[in-house]
């Protein structure tokens, strides 16, 4: 393997027009360089890295992602792959941390779930501008609303228990042998506590105005914070439009930059959330019901009813926040989509609160 280091001249940001257009076509040029260059350090026993078809996709609204073909020869033959740099911009509905994405994604390749795998991070941003990943790119389509499209009953259904399936494997990860216990912090027992600690400072950073729903709703969510039997590996933001298809089987789980360890609830109470109700369910055949029976047949797992409904109350209030993220973004001029005070959230929680009280 080559040396591990690149050496290039500066940091890159390709601007965006605003008007919807490629990138002029010396900066695509530079960052195609950049890339090559980093390419070149990473990848064993290669020469004559090339990069072409740089393009920047249409998905994801926290992270910009460029999809590239990178060429290069290696013992004498030449080899391709389809690959993208995940990185940070300038505004976003969320802040994460890179180099923790990459850390979970590098530990999942030793596992049965299906992830990209991640060859380089920038944690610092120190080449192209702002921190950023490389990862392999996963054959695939992407359907945010596949469970209520176009294809027969039966075949969605087979996705919905397909995406359970998936989150019982995700949560039977070893988090001690991969490491991610001690990369990610294990909450144990609390990590409804440490959710609702790190989602409130986010909160306090972000909030443009006096919010007493948000406030009355928090309050309820402290007193009534559950503990769990242990912690596992969460996702953070289980969705179908965070999964590739190919045909009917569910390839890879995307967009790792929420996952932490905690509560074995948290996502299921995402994904039962009302307010994402047409991404995960199907009305009449695929409800909370159905979706809580095929998630204890996976996992062995009891779910505690009122628990349940916390996490539902708590995936509200995390939406709400993240909402207002991209707010804060608009406002202080780093994001150009507008977002509005969620106040149409709050009717949510309150009825389930009542639920539970």
């Amino acid at each position: 393997m080559l040396a591990s280091t690149v050496a290039v001249d500066a940091p890159v940001r390709v601007k965006q027009s605003t008007d919807g257009t490629d990138p002029a076509t010396d900066q695509q040029a530079l960052l195609e360089k950049k890339l090559a260059s980093v390419l070149l350090g990473e990848l064993p026993e290669s020469s004559d890295v090339r990069v072409s078809q740089l393009v920047r996709t249409s998905t994801g609204l926290s992270r910009e992602n460029w999809m590239f073909l990178a060429e290069w020869r290696e013992h004498g033959a030449m080899k391709s792959g389809r690959m993208l740099l995940r990185r940070d911009p300038a505004g976003s509905l969320l802040v994460t941390d890179r180099e923790r994405e990459f850390q979970v994604l590098r530990a999942l390749e030793a596992t049965l779930v299906p992830a990209p795998p991640v060859r380089w991070v920038d944690s610092t941003g120190t080449i192209f501008g702002s921190p950023s990943m490389i990862m392999d790119v996963i054959e695939g389509s992407c359907d945010w609303y596949v469970l209520n499209g176009s294809r027969p009953l039966e075949q969605r259904l087979h996705l919905a228990r397909g995406f359970i399936d998936l989150l019982a494997k995700i949560q039977k990860v070893d988090v001690h042998k991969t490491g991610l216990a001690r990369d990610l912090g294990d909450p144990g027992n609390n990590g409804a506590v440490s959710e609702i600690k790190q989602w409130e400072t986010e909160f306090r950073r972000v909030r443009l105005e006096p919010l007493p729903e948000m406030e009355l709703i928090l309050d309820w969510l402290r007193q009534r914070a559950p503990l769990s039997a242990g912690s596992v590996l969460v996702h953070g933001d289980f969705k179908p439009g965070n999964a590739l298809l190919m045909g009917n089987e569910i390839t890879t789980m995307l967009d790792w930059e929420t996952a932490h360890l905690g509560n074995p609830l948290e996502d299921l109470g995402w994904i039962t959330n009302p307010a994402r109700a047409r991404e995960h369910q199907i009305r009449g055949v695929w409800e909370r019901e159905q979706i809580v029976r095929a998630y204890t047949e996976a996992t062995g797992r009891y779910v505690d009813p009122r628990e349940l409904l916390w996490w539902n109350v708590f995936s509200c209030w995390k939406l709400s926040v993240i909402i207002l993220t991209g707010m804060h973004a608009f406002v202080e001029g780093s994001l150009n989509r507008i977002y509005h005070t969620p106040v149409w959230m709050f009717q949510n929680m309150f009825t389930l609160m009542k639920e539970v009280d």
